[in-house]
């Protein structure tokens, strides 16, 4: 691929080269052939960031392991499970689109980004067994969960994750599983749909390009653009522009100026992984394993041990473990960042914080003074006989939490996925962290339906979209439509060897 073309004057230009501008710039050429389209990327190749495959857990979060959906029993001691069943509904969508991609040649190879893997809940301590047991009956009520399986039987437990029972005390301990789930390089996938994109006439990407600017103009935007290789500026026009570029998105979002950016600030996290290439302990594992979270730490950094498929190898990763730090972007970034997103409309937001989330704070400090002694500890809640010499640390990447005034009282710290959108649709842009990647589809169609209406509005784009999202405005959630949805399932699941 030619990481160095340019469109001038393009209809749409996207900022970074991960999983939401590459499903939005597909997505938008796939509905429209004649948009022209240009990509900046500021790294020396595509999707490095957020969407690298060792710079996330690659699960394909769709609400069947993740205990933080369902974060507490109700006092009759169900636990309510709509949250996941959206989630659930969400990453479908992407499936879906994935599918398509495979089946109308834009993608090729679907196990080099997508492969099959059991998603298991486990937990430990009678409380979080009785906790686990009402949300299985909760989500197994519904279509979506119907195949989900439940236990407190260790020699059952042991045979769905042997790594979990190994070694282990006589504490309660429980699991569900479901043989649904997946493990995703969301990074190989932008690069294959970008890939497919770059082909395609009118349409270019340009990586080692940094946004530096972004004015409002008459009809759009006018970027400052500078290559970090030859140091030269030149500028570019676009009526639409898209800023998926992770943890840089607020400072560029701060350029802009526009009003529903104002008093909106970054609280950036690090993190690390542990890491298990050892082939007899790596083919004794095949699932992603969520467990409880630990006590302030943010909803990203619910421990979790999990089957990895990187670039046709397998391994095990466990973590992740957060560390403090000012920048950014993991590979661009810089410790001024966060100082510099420091602006007078959004101080004070940032200060209530600071006071109001003390306890994080000092979690991460503790997260970045730990021995490797201290993270074994924790491996050892799900995997009691690891050993030390057995794991390496990486480290995982950076994501940038959203902080925005709620209501004129303290900002809140979003661990979701913020979309910011001028009132106009000219420019969109994508704060937050995980799990964003996997829900990029639903979120870049929300983006196509608030910024391109007119585009929807034609009776061949809408029939593109039938094709590409069977169903896209169909709720599936709904009993009378599960049989409509299991069809469809089954044919995205054929198309992605997911079967």
């Amino acid at each position: 691929m030619n990481h160095n073309t340019h469109v001038e004057n393009p209809d749409v230009i996207l900022i970074g080269s991960g999983v939401m501008s590459a499903n939005l710039g597909v997505l938008l050429k796939s509905l429209d052939p004649a948009l022209r389209i240009q990509v900046y990327e500021v790294t020396s190749e595509l999707a490095q960031e957020s969407s690298h495959g060792w710079n996330n857990a690659g699960t394909g979060h769709a609400g069947i392991c993740e205990l933080s959906y369902t974060p507490h029993a109700e006092a009759d001691g169900t636990v309510k499970v709509d949250k996941v069943i959206q989630i659930f509904e969400q990453f479908e969508q992407s499936k879906q689109f994935w599918s398509h991609a495979v089946r109308s040649g834009k993608i090729a190879q679907p196990r080099d980004f997508i492969n099959p893997v059991s998603h298991l809940s486990f937990v430990h301590g009678q409380k979080q067994v009785d906790f686990l047991k009402a949300r299985h009956a909760g989500m197994s009520a519904h279509h979506f969960f119907k195949e989900m399986e439940y236990s407190t039987d260790r020699a059952t437990i042991g045979a769905w994750a042997p790594l979990l029972t190994e070694g282990r005390g006589e504490v309660p301990i429980a699991a569900t599983k479901m043989d649904g789930g997946t493990d995703v390089n969301f990074g190989e996938l932008s690069r294959k749909l970008l890939h497919w994109l770059s082909q395609q006439e009118g349409c270019g990407i340009a990586s080692s390009h940094r946004v530096v600017d972004l004015n409002r103009t008459g009809s759009g935007w006018e970027l400052v653009i500078l290559n970090s290789e030859t140091g030269e500026r030149r500028r570019n026009r676009a009526g639409f522009v898209f800023v998926g570029a992770g943890g840089g998105s607020l400072p560029l979002l701060q350029k802009a100026g526009i009003p529903e950016s104002k008093g909106m600030g970054g609280f950036p996290i690090g993190g690390q992984w542990l890491v298990c290439d050892k082939p007899e302990i790596v083919q004794r594992h095949q699932a992603k394993v969520y467990g409880q979270a630990l006590d302030a730490a943010p909803t990203m950094a619910v421990p979790h041990l999990d089957t990895r498929v990187l670039d046709g190898r397998k391994t095990l990763l466990f973590g992740p473990f957060a560390a403090w730090t000012t920048k950014f972007l993991h590979r661009k970034g810089s410790y001024l960042d966060l100082p510099c997103s420091v602006k007078p409309d959004n101080i004070l937001t940032l200060i209530k914080i600071g006071l109001s989330n003390l306890e994080l704070v000092r979690y991460l400090i503790q997260q970045g003074t730990q021995s490797m002694a201290d993270r074994m500890e924790v491996l050892h809640v799900f995997y009691p006989a690891a050993r030390a010499e057995d794991w390496k640390l990486i480290d995982a990447g950076i994501r940038v939490q959203a902080i925005k005034k709620t209501d004129g009282e303290a900002g809140i710290v979003h661990y979701g996925t913020e979309v910011i959108t001028s009132a106009d649709g000219s420019i969109s842009a994508l704060l937050g962290a995980s799990p964003g990647a996997s829900v990029s589809v639903n979120i870049v169609l929300e983006v196509v339906q608030r910024c391109f209406p007119s585009l929807l509005a034609r009776s061949e784009c809408q029939a593109r979209l039938d094709e590409m999202i069977p169903g896209w405005n169909t709720d599936f959630k709904r009993p009378e439509n599960a049989r409509r949805f299991q069809e469809i399932q089954s044919g995205v699941n054929a198309a992605l060897q997911l079967s």
